[in-house]
C-alpha cells in the first residue's frame, strides 16, 4: 500500500517504498502435514508434498517440472463432492489467466523501488489489464488431489483439495514478452519510467 506524506510548502511527496522482494515471493503454503488424517488414495503425490514444504518454487525445482511454470489453487470444505465438482469445473482455459496475472503483477511490484504506478507509469496498469485478458495457450491442469485434515483437536475434519496447473516456460515467456511489447503501445512515459520499464523487461524472468 502506498503511503504519502506531504507538508505545506513541500514540492514533492515522500514515497514509502513498496514491500521488499521477499514479501512478494510465491506464497509458501503453511499447511501442516501432521494435521492430515486421510488422503485420496494413501499416496500423496510428490508435487503436493513439495508444495507443503516449500511452495511453488519447491515444486518447480523438481525434475518433473523444471521446464514449466507452475501454479497451485486450493479450496476447502466439509463436502468432498462439492469440492470435486468445483475442481472439475476449474479449467486452464478459463481460469488460468487470473493466476498468471497475479504472478505477473507480483513480479512487477517486487522489482519496483517505489509504488509501481509511479515507477512504471501507465505501463503497469496496462500490463496487468492485458495479463488478465490474455490467452495462455498451452496451460494445462496437471493434477488434482485432496486430503482430509483435522487442524486442531477440537475442530471438525475438513477436506482440502489442490489443483496443480502448468505451462511451458518458453511458451509463457513468449506470451509475456508479446504482452509487454503490446502494453507499451499508445502510452506516454517519462524518461525515468522508460528506464524502469526497460530494466524490468530485460530481467522479468529472473525470480518469476
Amino acid at each position: 500500500m502506498l503511503i504519502l506524506f506531504s507538508c505545506t510548502g513541500q514540492s514533492k511527496p515522500v514515497y514509502v517504498p513498496v514491500p521488499d522482494k521477499d514479501f512478494h515471493k510465491q506464497e509458501i503454503n503453511a499447511f501442516k502435514i501432521g494435521s492430515i488424517t486421510e488422503t485420496r488414495d494413501g499416496n500423496m503425490p510428490p508435487w503436493l508434498r513439495a508444495f507443503f514444504n516449500g511452495g511453488i518454487a519447491e515444486i518447480e525445482r523438481g525434475i518433473s517440472y523444471q521446464n514449466k511454470y507452475l501454479f497451485v489453487v486450493n479450496n476447502e470444505g466439509i463436502n468432498i463432492n462439492a469440492l470435486l465438482l468445483w475442481a472439475d469445473n476449474f479449467t486452464a482455459e478459463y481460469d488460468f489467466a487470473i493466476l498468471a496475472a497475479d504472478r505477473i503483477e507480483k513480479r512487477m511490484i517486487s522489482s519496483a523501488s517505489l509504488y509501481p504506478d509511479n515507477e512504471y507509469g501507465l505501463f503497469f496498469a496496462t500490463m496487468i489489464k492485458n495479463a488478465h485478458n490474455a490467452e495462455y495457450s498451452g496451460a494445462v491442469k496437471e493434477d488434482t488431489y485432496w486430503v482430509k485434515t483435522k487442524p486442531n483437536n477440537n475442530d471438525a475434519e475438513i477436506y482440502n483439495i489442490f489443483i496443480l496447473l502448468g505451462i511451458d516456460k518458453r511458451t509463457m515467456q513468449s506470451i509475456i514478452n508479446n504482452m509487454s511489447e503490446e502494453s507499451l503501445h499508445g502510452i506516454t512515459l517519462s524518461a525515468d519510467q522508460k528506464n524502469s520499464v526497460n530494466r524490468l523487461r530485460q530481467n522479468f524472468f529472473t525470480g518469476f
